[in-house]
């Protein structure tokens, strides 16, 4: 009869370490290898040749295509990469400003809404006045009257 085995006496300590560090290694090595070939397609400076030379000599030969790599164009793949955010930073800030620019009307369209209501009608000449000199003044909105002859002004 054979006797049981434990999977603890057959796998030490050690080899378990061995084996962790030699997963996370080629783990380490996969994120490296998608990282350098996002940087050869970010890399504007580079010509559609240059890319794809760049690209078969990485995938062909992995490890020494990604040494070398590194160690040619490695110093710039930071630059790269920080330039990269910046612009993207950019635009994000641009899209806040001009959608938080889009929330509140002008003066010029406060104005221009003041002169369609008079021209309807609904408000009267001093009534117009009273609220333009409001709007321009930015004290309150042009588009209620009632509230700028109610409060006192």
């Amino acid at each position: 009869m054979s006797t049981p085995t434990y999977l603890a006496y057959d796998y030490p300590m050690l080899s378990i370490f061995w084996s962790m560090l030699v997963f996370f290694l080629w783990i380490m090595w996969f994120i490296l290898l998608f990282r350098i070939i996002v940087d050869i397609f970010r890399d504007d400076a580079m010509s559609g040749w240059g890319k794809a030379g760049w690209l078969a000599f990485v995938i062909l030969l992995p490890f020494l295509g990604v040494f070398v790599y590194v160690i040619a164009r490695g110093k710039n793949m930071g630059r790269r990469e920080i330039a990269e955010h910046q612009a993207q930073q950019r635009a994000f800030d641009s899209y806040v400003r001009e959608t938080a620019k889009g929330g509140a009307p002008s003066s010029a369209d406060e104005l221009a809404k003041l002169s369609e209501i008079r021209a309807r009608g609904d408000i009267t000449d001093e009534e117009f006045a009273r609220a333009k000199d409001l709007v321009l003044s930015g004290h309150g909105s042009g588009t209620r009257p009632d509230a700028a002859t109610t409060s006192g002004h």
